[in-house]
């Protein structure tokens, strides 16, 4: 079953995140746009509120939590319910897909990339940015994972295993990006965004459909 009750019942607490924590968002959104394609067609699974999509300029969203597909629906994002195991998208659909701190939460990660991969066009991008298990953030995420509303539920995953599952289904020509170098409450200003991963917590990589 998909872990969407934390996000069903805490749509405000989400929101607040992103006000509090306003440097580390847009380090992330700058992380992102750096490997995000200039034009296409594209789709975010899990898109949550929309505090992704919306800045970058993607329209449609699958999420699986009917009060944060709502939230998205208001900042103008057209959602469909459904889980990154099962798109509700025809084949070959997109240029690209996006997923930001969406597969911790997924219940079956080879099932979900096969899905984007599905998805996508020939020569299609997944772009997919998360919290580095092995980093300063994600070693402290895991350590506090009881007391924290949303990630109780997560697991999260060094860069290497999630290149291993995406070239199991199907993705190659790998390029990456980091961010967020510090522990969120010392970040007062916008995290520089590198190429590469072992040094930020929030790490994007683009994987091209083969």
């Amino acid at each position: 079953m998909p872990k969407i009750e934390p996000f069903e019942n805490n749509v405000s607490r989400y929101e607040e995140w992103f006000e509090k924590n306003s440097p580390a968002y847009a380090a992330e959104l700058g992380a992102i746009r750096a490997l995000l394609p200039p034009a296409g067609d594209g789709v975010e699974i899990g898109v949550g509120t929309g505090r992704f999509a919306v800045p970058l300029g993607i329209k449609i969203g699958v999420e699986p939590a009917r009060a944060m597909a709502e939230e998205a629906r208001r900042r103008g994002i057209e959602v469909l319910e459904g889980v990154a195991e099962a798109l509700p998208l025809d084949d070959n659909q997109f240029d690209f897909a996006l997923m930001v701190t969406t597969i911790c939460f997924v219940d079956d990660v080879a099932k979900a990339f096969r899905e984007a991969q599905r998805i996508l066009k020939p020569g299609g991008g997944l772009i997919l940015g998360f919290v580095d298990r092995e980093s300063l953030l994600g070693k402290i995420y895991e350590r506090n994972k009881e007391a924290n509303v949303f990630y109780r539920e997560a697991r999260f995953y060094s860069v290497e295993e999630l290149l291993s599952h995406l070239r199991r289904a199907g993705f190659n020509d790998f390029a990456f990006t980091q961010t967020i170098f510090h522990e969120l409450k010392q970040i007062e200003e916008e995290e520089p965004v590198l190429d590469g991963y072992g040094q930020g917590s929030f790490v994007v990589v683009r994987a091209v459909k083969g």
